[in-house]
């Protein structure tokens, strides 16, 4: 059979297993544990607690930031590194730098989460969507001509799920119109476009080492750039407004500036991570490629597509679609419960954000009524239309990053209890 078990089984010799799905009451494919996140090196110990005890606990009395911003920098081929408190404050630090301001329109992908355009909100912009490639899983590079007006400055491409956007194609429309260009690389350490690592490729870039990045610090990010004048503007604005490096030192208070900086118990416990974190992608992306090959083949299901010119994806999540109509129209969130069952942990991916209640709640402010004209605002909602970010949010399922971890046998579990649900897709209710 094409699609029979006998072909399509790896590593199952328990015909039961493959005969009644777990979620009717038969034997799930994959009974074990995941791998788990995030791990915990202890060789890092003695240096944090070193540290307390030094009381040198934050960025002005210390020095682990500052070198993990040059190690950081180092990884990622770029020239500087500013450590933050959040991936949200480095977005935030990187539009208040490239000068986006209250009344602006800022595009950005669709299919992200929220606090990629919530920073957009909070700079008084207003966020324009532009629609998604449901192929990538990423913004749609034909689409971002049509969203420009006489008030955008800039446009935020989102590597989402450690995916590489088309950058080229991003940089050239920016370029031609005048936009600043900053990468949500906020899941994309070490992933690369053209050879090159994003984040690096943009005016600048912004990382996340919340909980459960691939580097992960609890909370943390940074900013990256190769321009000097401007990251001596990110670490002046995320440091209260003090001047560095080339900023004329004045008197007073002469630079706008916010709180946004990283402890040094966040800087050492990256640095600690950093170790691992090269080997651990090596690990993903082998198993993801592994898993793009044998998924494609069941009706239905089909991985994400690498953009034109990326080179190297990391996987925060692994996606692909899922199609219903080739399952029976069995609804997606009973596969994911029956796939769940199997013990095969998964989820649907990011809901529509551009449709998400917190957008109105934002327009109809007071502010926002001020800022931009009721033509202006009835002609944003009357174009939020985006046929290719829904049918997207529609189809996708997810595989966390720490099962991409496991081992090949386990990567066969996982095409195996895809399989079993496809083949017994007439029993799935």
């Amino acid at each position: 059979m094409i699609f029979g078990f006998p072909v399509r089984s790896f590593g199952i010799n328990n015909a039961k297993q493959l005969k009644k799905l777990a979620i009717n009451g038969g034997e799930k494919i994959h009974p074990g544990p995941w791998p788990q996140w995030p791990f915990w090196d202890q060789s890092a110990e003695p240096g944090i607690l070193e540290m307390f005890r030094s009381g040198r606990w934050w960025l002005g009395s210390g020095e682990h930031v500052a070198e993990f911003e040059k190690k950081y920098a180092e990884l990622m081929g770029a020239k500087r590194c500013l450590a933050t408190a959040s991936g949200t404050t480095a977005l935030l630090t990187a539009l208040n730098v490239l000068g986006v301001d209250a009344g602006d329109e800022v595009l950005v992908s669709p299919f992200t989460f929220i606090a990629t355009y919530n920073v957009i909100f909070a700079s008084k912009a207003l966020p324009v969507f532009v629609d998604s490639d449901p192929e990538t899983f990423l913004i749609d590079p034909k689409k971002i001509e049509g969203r420009i007006t006489d008030r955008t400055v800039a446009i935020v491409p989102v590597h989402i799920y450690g995916l590489p956007v088309d950058m080229d194609s991003v940089n050239k429309v920016s370029k031609d119109n005048g936009l600043k260009v900053i990468e949500d690389a906020c899941q994309a350490w070490l992933a690369e476009y053209r050879g090159k690592r994003v984040g690096s490729i943009g005016d600048l870039g912004c990382f996340s080492f919340q909980n459960s990045k691939h580097l992960a610090s609890g909370e943390g990010g940074a900013v990256l750039g190769n321009d000097e004048d401007l990251m001596d503007r990110c670490h002046a604005y995320h440091n209260c407004g003090r001047p560095f490096g080339r900023m004329k030192d004045v008197s007073g208070n002469q630079y706008n500036g916010m709180n946004y900086r990283m402890q040094q118990s966040q800087a050492l416990i990256l640095m600690s991570q950093m170790k691992r974190i090269e080997k651990d992608n090596d690990i993903r992306w082998a198993n993801a490629r592994y898993l793009n090959e044998k998924l494609k083949e069941i009706p239905g299901i089909i991985p994400s597509k690498p953009a034109e010119g990326a080179t190297r994806a990391v996987y925060h999540m692994y996606p692909f679609r899922y199609v219903k109509e080739k399952f029976n129209n069995i609804p997606k969130d009973v596969f994911i419960r029956a796939l769940d069952a199997e013990g095969i942990p998964c989820g649907d991916g990011y809901g529509k954000q551009n449709k998400e209640g917190l957008i109105e709640e934002q327009l109809n402010s007071r502010g926002f009524k001020r800022l931009f004209p009721e033509a202006r605002l009835k002609q944003w909602r009357e174009e939020n239309n985006l046929p290719g970010n829904d049918l997207l949010c529609d189809q996708a399922v997810t595989f966390y990053q720490s099962m991409l971890l496991g081992s090949k046998a386990d990567m066969d579990d996982i095409v195996n209890a895809i399989t079993k649900l496809y083949e017994n897709r007439d029993s799935l209710i």
